[in-house]
Formats: structure tokens, sequence, C-alpha cells
């Protein structure tokens, strides 16, 4: 089969699953609602003030939704082990390699093209609830790069749980590992050993590009390229536990 064939066959079976395609409708809403709804209740800085940040307010709620994003990727991935689903995926398309790309291609595309309208949504919204004088636009400084920093964002942290997922085969185990590396880790080792040791985290450094002017240990792209070496680590390892393993 083709490349553009397995994606294809990829598409309608994220398409047919309600789980998948609830976790982006979650994506969405939750980034989307909390974020709106933190833009509309914030307060005018105070005078003197010059460490506000316009830009990550509007993006309040991807903590929220990044759990759902998660839980895209681990499904899309793990779905394919429950009653041997995956015997059936191997049978049609025997190239492995073919498979798994394919199905990655599909979850990062999906990801990040719910990702871009959610950032979309979020960004001008957020930006017109707080133009009281100090909202920006979208031509303004770090405005588009955290538009599509918020998009690759998704589209990443999906990849690395869908690689997860894979190494482990398991909704709940790869999520038994990311939801505590993305809610409570960063905070263990900003409290033991300092924010500049957290920032390496993935949502710490991929998260940098939602910043304005960034001022830690890392910037914006080299943040995200922080992200994007913990998620390739984690597609390789999937990518080594389905070619090596027995379906």
């Amino acid at each position: 089969m083709s490349f553009s064939a397995v994606v294809h066959a990829e598409w309608i079976k994220i398409r047919s699953l309600r789980s998948l395609t609830g976790s982006l409708m979650s994506l969405f809403l939750a980034t989307a609602g909390f974020s709106i709804l933190f833009c509309a209740t914030l307060g005018r800085p105070e005078p003197g003030v010059t460490d506000f940040d316009p830009v990550v307010f509007s993006y309040y709620g991807l903590n929220f939704g990044q759990m759902a994003a998660l839980t895209f990727g681990a499904i899309a991935t793990a779905a394919e082990y429950k009653n041997a689903g995956i015997r059936i995926s191997l049978a049609a398309v025997p190239n492995r390699a073919l498979f798994y790309t394919a199905k990655l291609a599909v979850v990062g595309g999906l990801a990040c093209a719910v990702g871009l309208v959610t950032s979309l949504t979020c960004f001008l919204s957020g930006q017109a609830l707080m133009d009281r004088g100090f909202g920006i636009g979208i031509g303004d400084p770090g405005a588009l790069r955290s538009v599509a920093g918020c998009a690759l964002y998704f589209a990443l942290i999906s990849l690395l749980s869908a690689g997860l997922a894979a190494l482990l085969r398991s909704v709940t185990g790869a999520l038994s590992l990311l939801v505590p590396l993305f809610l409570i880790l960063p905070f263990v080792i900003g409290d033991v050993s300092g924010d500049s040791a957290a920032e390496f985290l993935p949502d710490r450094a991929g998260q940098q590009i939602l910043l304005q002017d960034p001022s830690g240990t890392l910037g914006p792209w080299s943040g995200m390229a922080v992200l994007a070496a913990w998620t390739a680590l984690a597609v390789t390892a999937g990518w080594w536990a389905l070619c090596r393993r027995d379906a």
C-alpha cells in the first residue's frame, strides 16, 4: 500500500472512534473556554508593573487542554492493541515502519490543525477582552509566534504521548507517566533544584514560545527544540517496540 492510502486508513480509524474525536473537541473547548474566561475577568495591571505579559494570558487554558492532547495521542496508538486489533492492521499493512509513520502523521497533523484553530481563538478572543489599553494585535512582537507555537506544542505532545503508548501498549500506562510528568514533576523539581532545571521538562520548555519576551535559560525556539527532543525519544522508543515485539 502507498503512504497516502495508509494515511487515509488511519484517518478513517480516528474519525470512527468517538473517544478520539471527543479528545480533540475537549482540547479546543478546555483551552479556549478557560482562556476566554480568564481574560474576561482579568483586571488592569497595576501602575508600574513591567513584567505583565498579555500574550501568555491568552493561553491560560492550555494547561487544561494539554491533558486532552495527551489522551488523544495515547488512545490513537494504544487502541490498536485492544482486542488484538493491531494484528488486523499489520495484516493489511505488513510494513510496520510505514504503518507507524502514517499513524503519527495523522495524529500530529490533526493535533496541529485543531491546535491552530484553538490558538487563534484564544489569542484573538483573549486580546479583544483585554483590549482596555493593554491588549495587543496579531502583528505585535511575539503574537504570531505564539499562535503557531501553541499549535506546534499540541502536535508535539500528542506525538510524545503516541510514542509512549506504542512502547507501553496501554493508554493507562502512558497517561500514568505523562500526567505526573506534566502536572507534578515541574513543581517538585522547581522546589528542589530551582526553575532552571525544571525548564528542560517538556511542558515548561515547549511553553516558552507562548511568552512575549522569554527571560529564562531557554528561548522560544530552543525550548521548542527541547520538547521536540523529548518527542523524538518517545517516538523512537515506540517504533522500536512496534518493530521488535510480536503483535
